[in-house]
Formats: C-alpha cells, structure tokens, sequence
C-alpha cells in the first residue's frame, strides 16, 4: 500500500532528480516513505494527543490560577476592610481616650479647687477661732484686772472683806 502511494509521488519527481539511481533521489523517497510510515503507526495522533493534554494541562493551571487570583482579590477585599474597622476603631479609641483625659483634667481642676477651697474655709474657720479665742482671753484679761482693780480700790476704801470678796466672785461669774 504505502509503495502504491509513494510510487506516483516519486515518478514525476524522477525526471527532476536525473535518474532513479541516484543518491539524491533514494533520499527523498527514503524521506517520503519514513513520512508514510509516521503517519501509518499513528505518530502524528500521539504528538496532537500530547499537545493536547499539554494545552489542557496549562489550561487548568490557567484555570487555577485565575481561582487563586479571585480568593486573593476576596482576602485582600477582607483584609482592606477589617484595615479600615482598626482604623475606626483607633481613632475612636484615640477620641474616647481624648474625652477621658479632658475629664479627668477637668475632675482634677475641680477636686484640686474644692480642696483649696475646703483649706481656705478651714484656714479662715481656724482664724475665726483664734480670733474669738483672742477675744475672749482679751475679755478674760480685762475683767480680771477690773475685778482686781475694783478689789483694790474696795478694799482701800474699807469696806468689809467678806463681802467684798464675794461680791467680787459675783462680779467676775458674771463677767466671765
């Protein structure tokens, strides 16, 4: 069969090679026939078969990575937005934390006025005592030495000693 088709193909080619004896053209129909024999053991189906798996293997490693890209367009989508979560989340922490110090600086101001304000009253409570204490150790002092100046001009006077005495208790009970 496959001298049945290299046959015609050869005959035409003999006028241009010169002759059958010749090297050139035993080469060509060496070549023409190891072409057939290819085709006839099925080569050519082996290399499209091959080609073809390559082409699907590359196909699903195109599939896979096009996978892969999308779950890593999802995770980047996920991870952008929990960023943008902290992100909030900071600065409202920041701001709560801003309004807490504020606060306390306020709370500090006023504990620290109320506690001035609380020895300035204690202060002038204090000299409001030793004021009255002063007062009435002046007015202690005074009416003892009346009392004792009153004894004395009494009793230079000549009056009686037992009276005297005991209006001068009287005197200073009342005075006191």
């Amino acid at each position: 069969m496959i001298a049945s088709f290299a046959l015609p193909v050869v005959m035409p080619l003999a006028g241009q090679f010169g002759s059958l004896t010749s090297t050139d053209t035993w080469v060509f129909i060496a070549f023409v026939l190891f072409i057939l024999l290819l085709v006839y053991v099925g080569v050519p189906k082996l290399i499209t078969d091959a080609l073809d798996a390559r082409a699907a293997k590359i196909r699903d490693q195109l599939n896979e990575a096009r996978e892969l890209r999308e779950q890593a367009q999802t995770k980047l989508a996920e991870i952008e937005r929990r960023q943008a979560e902290v992100k909030t989340l900071a600065a409202e922490i920041v701001e709560t934390a801003q309004k807490d110090a504020a606060k306390a600086a306020e709370n500090a101001k006023a504990s620290i006025a109320s506690s001035v304000e609380k020895r300035i009253k204690s202060a002038e409570e204090q000299i409001a005592l030793a004021e009255a204490d002063a007062v009435r150790r002046v007015r202690n002092e005074a009416v003892d030495a009346a009392v004792a100046a009153t004894a004395d001009v009494l009793k230079k006077s000549g009056g009686d000693a037992a009276g005297l005495d005991k209006a001068i208790q009287e005197v200073s009970a009342r005075l006191n």
